[in-house]
């Protein structure tokens, strides 16, 4: 037998993961894309109602893989839990397609389901986001974690190839105008429906495939109940079962409570990003006070924790896409893309088709550095990316600099800025996916996965508070001369505005000041973008300083 042919390819399991991750962002993304227009225009929410319970949603979905990952290591096996969670996320969507078919007859019984199936698809993605990650880990055997790299990264790409043909499709269905510009409020249903097929073609495809393909190279079935696990699946002398002590899970408890309550109270974070925050450093807490934690494990996990700190900026830079860069692509861009006028809301859909062209030719870019010894450490890769993103915020600074209260940004710059994010995630997103696979212990592996998706919810959630100190932009000023008032002149505070002025501004939703972050007043989109640079480059010089450290504490691992 060639041993060498078994070492190069990568498992048919990791294609099987592949195709059941890619419905699953199919049936998520698409469902985003009209979820806040079918709130608004169909349930008649206020679009700022919308945004909240949004914000909320996302920042719960991403804190429920955490409690997905202590049953499936305690209880059920990953195999189960994204089967369940299929399904749930399938369910939800469903219900989201009866909500957008009654709301005409009966809006409350609307308004019920659309708290049902939100509920259901948090949860569901709870037992499904951890689970697979985690079982990607699992298909290669102790000799073969250096491809992780690699494999996390072709399975970043079935995430955003879903999330493209979502954002494409959903909204082709779902979001229809006619010829005046009418918008069909009937045919949301329809982007729904499409979203639960997609989550149901998954859930079977990896149903029928599982017990073939997610196997490990001796054919044992990878992610089965965690009873099923014997020594051969652990490293030498470890442990196979975390042994929290009552004073440690007691501890935890008083944290969260402690931490919620001063994200609440002392630093003004609503309820929902107050328990994001302080369920991630609790939980943190917890898993390194195990008494059978080993030096060497410890370490490795306190890598996780500080890699994970800096992907906190990283996602709170990168997520603007859906806020700040949304609104400057509707109100200061020149959308005209080849003679056709762009949708502000579709410029963001360029990142997905930028990680599907760019995600082979980077793992090929790892493969070929590991195969000459020349490959960076992984907090290298990710210090990359934090330099990228500062570099695509400080491009956009410098061209917003000079556009004044009526010039538009050609919407070049959006794609630019895109195109470098995108390089900028595959260094950083997929790495730090493969990071947690390779460093933690087996018996933490679906726990530590939900620590990290809780520093990406920590930085959506930062990203919410960095897009609201976006100041005004140019169709603000405009709307503001339209109804007689100097609003550049407010702002620069050389004319106080008289009560009725004020009145008529807060009516047409314009601020009379500008934004103030951390002591400084922004004054222009110029200063807006700053804070994104000055923030990622930051940490990403901080974290290249640390990488000799971090290295050390890795133990060997790469």
């Amino acid at each position: 037998m060639n041993e060498t042919t078994v070492k190069t390819g990568h498992p048919k399991g990791l294609w099987v993961l592949f195709g059941t991750e890619m419905w699953e962002r199919f049936n998520f993304y698409g469902m985003r894309a009209i979820l806040t227009l079918f709130m608004v225009n169909a349930l008649l929410m206020k679009e700022a109602d919308a945004s909240i319970i949004y914000g909320g949603f996302l920042g719960l979905c991403y804190l429920t893989p955490m409690l997905g990952g202590f049953i499936a290591d305690r209880f059920f096996g990953n195999r189960n839990c994204i089967l369940l969670g299929g399904l749930m996320m399938a369910v939800g969507q469903l219900l989201l397609f009866f909500s957008a078919s009654v709301f005409g007859t009966n809006l409350s019984l609307a308004n019920t389901l659309l708290w049902s199936a939100l509920g259901i698809i948090i949860f569901g993605n709870g037992f499904f986001k951890p689970n697979i990650s985690s079982m990607v880990g699992s298909l290669y055997p102790k000799q073969e974690k250096s491809k992780l790299d690699t494999a996390f990264t072709i399975f970043y790409m079935g995430i955003n190839l879903g999330a493209f043909l979502g954002q494409l499709i959903c909204p082709i269905v779902g979001d229809v105008k006619d010829a005046g510009g009418i918008r069909d409020i009937h045919a949301f249903k329809y982007g729904f429906l499409a979203a639960a097929i997609a989550m149901l073609i998954g859930t079977a495809v990896f149903y029928f495939l599982k017990n073939k393909y997610v196997v490990t190279p001796e054919g044992k079935a990878i992610g089965g109940l965690p009873s099923g696990n014997d020594s051969s699946d652990y490293e030498e002398g470890e442990s196979q079962k975390a042994v929290f002590s009552q004073t440690a899970l007691i501890g935890a408890v008083v944290a969260f409570v402690g931490l919620g309550f001063l994200f609440n109270m002392a630093f003004g974070q609503n309820l929902i990003y107050s328990v994001i925050y302080a369920s991630g450093l609790s939980l943190a807490g917890l898993i390194i006070s195990d008494s059978s934690l080993t030096k060497i494990e410890r370490d490795r996990i306190l890598v996780i924790y500080i890699v994970a700190f800096f992907v906190i900026f990283f996602w709170a830079a990168f997520e603007q896409a859906g806020s700040s860069l949304t609104f400057i692509a509707d109100n200061q861009t020149d959308r005209n893309f080849f003679g056709w006028n762009m949708p502000p809301s579709m410029v963001q859909i360029f990142n997905g088709l930028f990680v599907v062209m760019f995600a082979v030719p980077f793992s090929m870019l790892w493969d070929k550095l590991r195969a000459n010894n020349r490959e960076p450490i992984s907090p290298m890769k990710q210090a990359f990316g934090l330099a990228l993103i500062a570099i695509s915020y400080f491009i956009i600074a410098h061209n917003v600099k000079d556009l004044g209260n009526s010039g538009l940004l050609a919407i070049k710059w959006l794609i630019l800025l895109y195109l470098i994010q995108t390089c900028a995630e595959l260094c950083l997103s997929p790495i730090g996916l493969s990071l947690v696979g390779k460093l933690s212990p087996k018996r933490f592996s679906s726990l530590l996965y939900g620590v990290f998706f809780l520093s990406n919810a920590a930085g959506y959630a930062l990203a919410g508070t960095l897009g609201s100190i976006m100041p005004a932009t140019g169709d603000k000023f405009n709307k503001a001369k339209d109804l007689g008032i100097d609003l550049q002149a407010i702002l620069d505070k050389k004319i106080v505005p008289t009560t009725e002025q004020f009145v008529i501004l807060e009516k047409n939703q314009i601020s009379p000041t500008n934004p103030v972050f951390a002591g400084f007043e922004i004054h222009n989109l110029f200063e807006f973008f700053m804070v994104f640079v000055v923030l990622t480059g930051l940490a990403a010089v901080i974290l290249f300083a640390l990488t000799p450290v971090l290295k050390k504490m890795m133990h060997g691992v790469r």
